[in-house]
């Protein structure tokens, strides 16, 4: 199933119901969705692709969903698509310090995926970048980091963003330039 209208009112309906039983159906249902979320993800973290496949990372992520909504009632398909991006990116990050931090092995092996995205560096430092960038986007302020995680992870567009947030188009881009400024200023600070 994909991004029909549908799928997102079947996605509410379970939403609605807010037991177990119905978020089990919710991740099933949504799992084409969360899978093509996943796979965008990873991408940016190309030497982690080396070592971690996107259906182990949206099964990791998965889980970690599922059990985040024992605590975590989302009433919206919104909120919920913004847990799941959270929970994804969250398992990005635990996955490259496992791999990557000072007893990973692959720390110790050369990846060779320089090639893979022109103007990226593999190395460790860049990909401790990579892990604070999506750590400071867990830090900005609710509207930006809602509008910042629909258009640079789901890959939404502006309009698309703003029919499902009930915004202007024009409101959007002022949150998505607000977020990369301050994700600019704060990874700034931290390489600074």
């Amino acid at each position: 199933m994909g991004d029909s209208p549908a799928n997102t009112v079947q996605l509410q309906a379970l939403l609605d119901q807010g037991d177990e039983a119905a978020y089990g159906e919710l991740l099933s249902v949504a799992s084409f969705r969360l899978q093509k979320l996943a796979r965008k993800m990873l991408r940016g973290f190309p030497r982690l692709r080396r070592w971690e496949q996107t259906d182990d990372v949206f099964q990791t992520a998965a889980l970690r969903l599922h059990r985040s909504l024992s605590e975590v009632k989302p009433e919206s398909v919104r909120q919920f698509l913004g847990l799941a991006a959270t929970q994804i990116r969250r398992t990005l990050i635990d996955l490259s310090r496992q791999h990557y931090g000072p007893e990973g092995q692959a720390a110790k092996h050369e990846s060779g995926t320089n090639n893979d995205h022109p103007g990226h560096t593999d190395s460790p430092e860049s990909l401790e970048s990579w892990a604070d960038f999506h750590e400071q986007v867990d830090q900005l302020p609710h509207d930006e980091r809602e509008v910042f995680q629909l258009l640079w992870y789901s890959g939404t567009t502006q309009r698309e963003a703003a029919e499902l947030l009930s915004i202007s188009e024009r409101t959007v881009l002022r949150r998505y330039c607000r977020a990369r400024l301050r994700l600019k200023d704060s990874l700034h600070q931290i390489d600074g």
